[in-house]
């Protein structure tokens, strides 16, 4: 794994020059798990909501050189159609890129008002058992489409889907990726979610450097990261921390959101222009965040396009274990 804190940053010399001391050299704590191609980082673009933003993304990803392992929905398999779900497949497959959608009814998708209120209810989790069972026969349909990653918000049924990939009704090479919207906080809770099933956790961004450092010493689960959260999600910009978060955070999904856009869930035709704008621009602060990790000599450990899975991780023993 590279080292950015063997590098100075760009401006240390500068700042030197005017008797000012650079920011400290961080601590040699650097996270020892990658993926099991050796690589530290993959990339991610959020919020691709059908075929014809896939199609804007891979494009402007061609043109700006963006290398994209994972593309991810989040409106929802039920918002697709079946055409539109294997075009999706079809086109990512050509690009050896990963397309994750998102599983079932959840929170705000029924007619449960607490998320609505000031302390979000139980957030956007699957609300009764018709919840759940929409999340699974989602799953089933988009697995027979082509579909291997799953995005997730609920704790029962990462476990079920799990469960339904250990007993084969789900491909073995499902992944099953914890959606932001739950996203754990602590080393346990997410020790918890990588035993229940999950093979890459979306922690919130406002996460400081020592809390990835103190989950890297429970659980080698990936990380998934949005360096530049949706305003939904807090609005967060940490792209100037990139090369921390990879030597820290390793293995992780850069993810490339976008504040100060407009929520886009669930998609539609009425949508479409700002759908389109935003994943150009997603793909545009995907580029920019190279070059900054780039600059900071830290671009190497990039997984190789195509790799998706996450090496042996731990669970919980089950029903399809024993």
């Amino acid at each position: 794994m590279s080292d950015p804190a063997a590098s100075s940053r760009p401006g240390d010399a500068a700042l030197a020059s005017l008797g000012l001391t650079p920011p400290a050299s961080p601590p040699a704590d650097s996270s020892p798990h990658t993926f099991p191609d050796g690589g530290t980082w993959r990339t991610e673009i959020p919020s691709v909501e059908g075929p014809e933003a896939l199609a804007t993304v891979l494009g402007e990803a061609a043109r700006l050189e963006v290398p994209i392992h994972r593309i991810s929905q989040g409106s929802g398999v039920w918002m697709l159609t079946d055409a539109e779900i294997s075009e999706m497949v079809d086109a990512c497959a050509a690009a050896g890129t990963e397309l994750c959608l998102f599983t079932g009814p959840r929170g705000t998708w029924d007619i449960g008002a607490a998320t609505r209120t000031p302390s979000g209810g139980a957030g956007l989790r699957a609300r009764g058992q018709r919840a759940v069972a929409g999340c699974v026969e989602d799953a089933i349909r988009a697995t027979e489409l082509g579909v291997r990653c799953l995005l997730v918000a609920d704790e029962g049924v990462l476990w079920l889907l799990h469960q339904l990939r250990e007993r084969g009704t789900l491909p073995a090479d499902t992944t099953l990726k914890v959606s932001a919207l739950i996203g754990p906080v602590n080393p346990v809770s997410i020790g918890v979610h990588e035993r229940l099933g999950a093979d890459s956790v979306n922690i919130p961004s406002d996460l400081t450097l020592e809390h990835l450092s103190e989950i890297r010493r429970e659980t080698r689960v990936p990380l998934d990261f949005y360096l530049e959260a949706p305003d939904d999600l807090g609005g967060y910009v940490r792209m100037h921390e990139i090369a921390e978060l990879v030597r820290r955070g390793a293995p992780i999904y850069l993810k490339f959101g976008l504040s100060k856009a407009p929520a886009i869930y669930p998609y539609g035709a009425h949508l479409r222009d700002v759908t389109l704008a935003s994943a150009r621009e997603r793909v545009r602060r995907g580029r920019l965040a190279l070059d900054l990790l780039d600059r900071l000599g830290a671009a190497e450990g990039m997984s190789p396009l195509g790799s998706r899975l996450p090496g042996q991780l731990r669970r919980f023993p089950g029903e399809a274990t024993r």
